[in-house]
């Protein structure tokens, strides 16, 4: 286990049975000069993205619009959302052009002031709701960020990909009123759920953090709100327990703990209850007096007669750190990664040194890679798949070892004899290298490969043919099918 926490501490995640699953090198490297920083190299670029992407692909039916924020805040602001007073010491202060740290009477207001980076997005997501008159028609209002977040945290709390001071978050605010709270935390642990079942995580719980012993608010918004958590977690009949003070200053959460590969644990997505900073930014949206509800919140009325009401705020947040996340992933999979998930999904190995050879499986490989290609600018929903080549002078043997090692979903051999077809009935003999699923492709590629015998369900129970070595001989649409389904799937 000492020998699994160094290794970490370096970034070098590891397999449940202690191998090397992947090295730091492949996905990102840690640099003295940004400590809690990684730079991300192509392969660990392409699996965060993937991993936005899939969010993004969810969003829409969950009703989020993603939005765009800034990464640096006067300290006016943070002081008005309350985290100068209780978070400062885990920000980075910036000072700016000409400041003092004070104010001059006759400047603009925070001209003067320090900056901080932020460390989460809920303030302005705050000013964005505030930016528009609002009405109870509107609500829920969900916003969803990706931008990069900055937390100062102590250099010995650094960790891998654990633990950062820069970080990625899929960042998540809904605006809603007081009657749609416990619906929207609902559906919020439904949204965890369903994404966690897709990457085969399952060794999860959730923990209740109530009132800490810092907090802004009232008791009994801090109680109302406890007790509203706690009946959607009773709700979802999924084991969790309570942990004192555990809340953020601003209102109790559920965490989601997951148990990695290792037997850590990490808190990965949440559920944050908040009722003071829409009081902290004034957010306010027109309603009827009819919908009104007694002790659920500041009400007023404007010259018009217009009421106003606050809404509620939640945080979520379903990955939470996406490089913790990423991690996490590193040790699930043991180095098999799903292919829709992989940086290296298929590999060509050419036999011989014949620059023919060479220059078809250059062309097959960018046809593969690119089915959907066209002259001109690629359609938004344009498929790309990596496709790579191995034209070094090893042997066969020796380069199918190497296919493996690195963790290629698949490889195809292609040699003089495929030179005798052409590229227009091509075939590859393509075999599966590395999944964690292997079943379940050799499935698909049955389907693929005999669509129109396609047997009923009980038929073709076991007798889906063994694949375990060569998968098949597949021509290149039927390769593309192969491909697309895997990604649509989440295999």
């Amino acid at each position: 286990m000492a020998a699994l926490k160094e290794a970490r501490k370096q970034g070098i995640h590891k397999s449940k049975d202690g191998r090397a699953a992947i090295l730091p090198h492949d996905l990102y490297a840690l640099s003295p000069s940004s400590p809690g920083s990684p730079l991300f190299h192509p392969y660990g670029t392409h699996i965060l993205q993937k991993l936005q992407a899939f969010l993004r692909a969810q969003y829409p039916s969950h009703g989020f619009q993603e939005v765009l924020t800034p990464t640096i805040y006067k300290k006016s602001l943070w002081e008005t959302s309350g985290h100068w007073d209780n978070y400062k010491d885990d920000m980075f202060a910036v000072t700016g052009r000409g400041a003092q740290g004070g104010h001059d009477p006759e400047k603009e207001v925070g001209e003067d002031e320090e900056y901080g980076l932020k460390p989460m997005n809920c303030p302005g997501h705050c000013l964005l709701f505030k930016s528009q008159k609002r009405s109870y028609r509107d609500l829920p209002i969900r916003y969803a960020d990706f931008s990069p977040l900055h937390r100062n945290e102590l250099s010995g709390a650094l960790s891998g990909l654990t633990r950062l001071r820069r970080f990625h978050q899929d960042d998540g605010h809904i605006f809603c009123h007081h009657s749609q709270v416990e619906l929207e935390v609902r559906r919020t642990l439904a949204f965890v759920k369903r994404v966690y079942q897709t990457f085969d995580l399952e060794n999860y719980k959730f923990r209740l953090g109530t009132r800490p012993q810092q907090f802004i608010g009232t008791e009994s918004d801090w109680n109302r709100a406890e007790a509203r958590l706690k009946t959607a977690l009773e709700d979802s009949r999924r084991k969790f327990y309570i942990e004192p003070y555990g809340g953020a200053f601003y209102g109790p959460k559920i965490d989601v703990i997951l148990t990695g590969a290792d037997g850590k644990e990490h808190q990965t997505a949440t559920v944050q209850l908040d009722f003071q900073l829409p009081a902290q930014f004034e957010l306010e949206y027109d309603t009827p007096e009819t919908s009104f509800v007694p002790g659920s919140g500041f009400i007023s009325t404007d010259a018009s007669g217009t009421k106003q009401q606050r809404p509620v705020l939640i945080h979520r947040a379903v990955f939470g750190s996406l490089e913790r996340f990423l991690a996490l992933l590193v040790e699930s999979y043991g180095g098999k990664w799903p292919f829709w998930l992989n940086p290296r999904q298929l590999i060509i190995l050419t036999v011989g040194k014949n620059e023919t050879i060479q220059s078809r499986a250059e062309k097959l490989a960018k046809q593969l890679a690119t089915p959907d290609f066209r002259a001109g600018a690629q359609a938004l929903d344009a498929r790309n798949f990596v496709v790579d080549c191995d034209f070094s002078d090893q042997s066969l043997a020796k380069k199918i070892v190497d296919a493996r090692k690195k963790g290629y979903c698949f490889y195809a051999v292609f040699g003089g004899r495929n030179l005798e077809q052409p590229l227009e009935t091509q075939t590859l003999a393509v075999t599966l290298s590395s999944h964690p699923k292997p079943q379940e492709v050799h499935d698909l590629v049955n389907h693929v490969l005999q669509p129109q015998e396609a047997a009923g369900p009980d038929e073709s129970r076991g007798a889906t043919k063994d694949y375990s070595n060569k998968v098949a001989d597949l021509t290149i649409r039927q390769c593309q099918d192969l491909m697309n389904q895997l990604e649509s799937r989440f295999l």
